[in-house]
């Protein structure tokens, strides 16, 4: 095994309570995840019962702080519906529900409004905006889709996202290797193996985002570059298999590795090839993407 293969388990292995190290994820559901000190664990009695539903759903902090985790829990409420478009949120009100500062309140309201998930205007106030309004490329958003409500539809657009951008990506990348991002791909099917062989999920997966965020990278398209941070965030939900890389097994792998020797060889038509065949792995895509036809 090579020095990053064991570097890069024992660091997964090491992470075990769900908290990911710098660059890490969180792979917890968030129906597993450990409850944040503060924000969503009282029970409040009477106001309104929307907020007070938090509470009863998981929240995982990703180690924010107070501030992460009470983006976390409105955004959540927000996607799954339990605060509908055009509610008016009053930053006092939530303040006194998580029991957090007006600072905090406030900067939380500014990240959620970035997302396009509420709206701030003068004699208005604060109120959620339609699902039309989402950025929906967002990896957070994409990561509570994945967890609410809305979870089957999001798996579906995921996988016909990631059909349409990694075999591009594959074939314009074997126009682009360089030595070292090739072997860097190596690793990673490397770790990829000693991962399944030992059961190991989470390295597994984390090795598997890093190969196909860096084959995006090195496509050569800046427009594209910009979307790999959603194919990791599609790589990171769970929810069951979709596509050849949410399920570590040997066929997988054999298309990672098919991959690599096809940029490797500057095989454009190669590499998009083995892209599309591992996209399609699993029986179920079948009902969200065609399989690639015979020529």
């Amino acid at each position: 095994m090579s020095t990053l293969a064991h570097t890069m388990m024992t660091a997964a292995r090491s992470a075990d309570s769900g908290l990911a190290g710098p660059g890490g994820f969180d792979r917890y559901p968030y129906s597993e995840a450990p409850m944040a000190d503060r924000v969503g664990m009282p029970t409040w009695d009477g106001g309104d019962p929307e907020l007070g539903r938090v509470g009863r759903r998981a929240g995982g902090s990703r180690g924010r702080g107070l501030h992460g985790q009470l983006v976390q829990q409105l955004g959540q409420m927000i996607v799954s519906g339990d605060l509908g478009a055009d509610r008016p949120l009053v930053p006092e009100e939530i303040g006194q529900r998580f029991e957090v500062s007006r600072t905090v309140v406030r900067e939380s309201l500014r990240v959620l409004e970035a997302k396009g998930l509420v709206s701030a205007r003068p004699n208005v106030g604060t109120r959620v905006r339609p699902v039309s309004d989402w950025n929906l490329l967002d990896p957070d958003i994409i990561e509570w889709r994945a967890f609410g409500p809305q979870r089957d539809d999001q798996r579906r657009e995921l996988s016909e996202l990631r059909w349409t951008i990694e075999p591009l990506a594959a074939r314009l990348a074997a126009g682009h290797g360089r030595e070292e991002v090739q072997q860097r791909l190596c690793d990673m099917v490397e770790i990829m193996s000693h991962a399944m062989a030992q059961g190991d999920a989470l390295t597994y997966s984390r090795a598997d985002t890093e190969f196909h965020a860096m084959l995006i990278q090195i496509a050569g398209n800046r427009m594209l570059e910009h979307l790999s941070g959603i194919v990791s965030a599609a790589l990171q939900v769970s929810g069951g298999p979709v596509t050849g890389c949410d399920r570590p097994n040997e066929a997988s792998l054999a298309q990672h590795a098919r991959i690599v020797d096809a940029l490797g060889a500057g095989d454009s038509t190669a590499a998009e090839a083995a892209m599309r065949q591992l996209l399609t792995i699993h029986p179920e895509v079948e009902r969200v993407v065609p399989a690639p036809r015979e020529h």
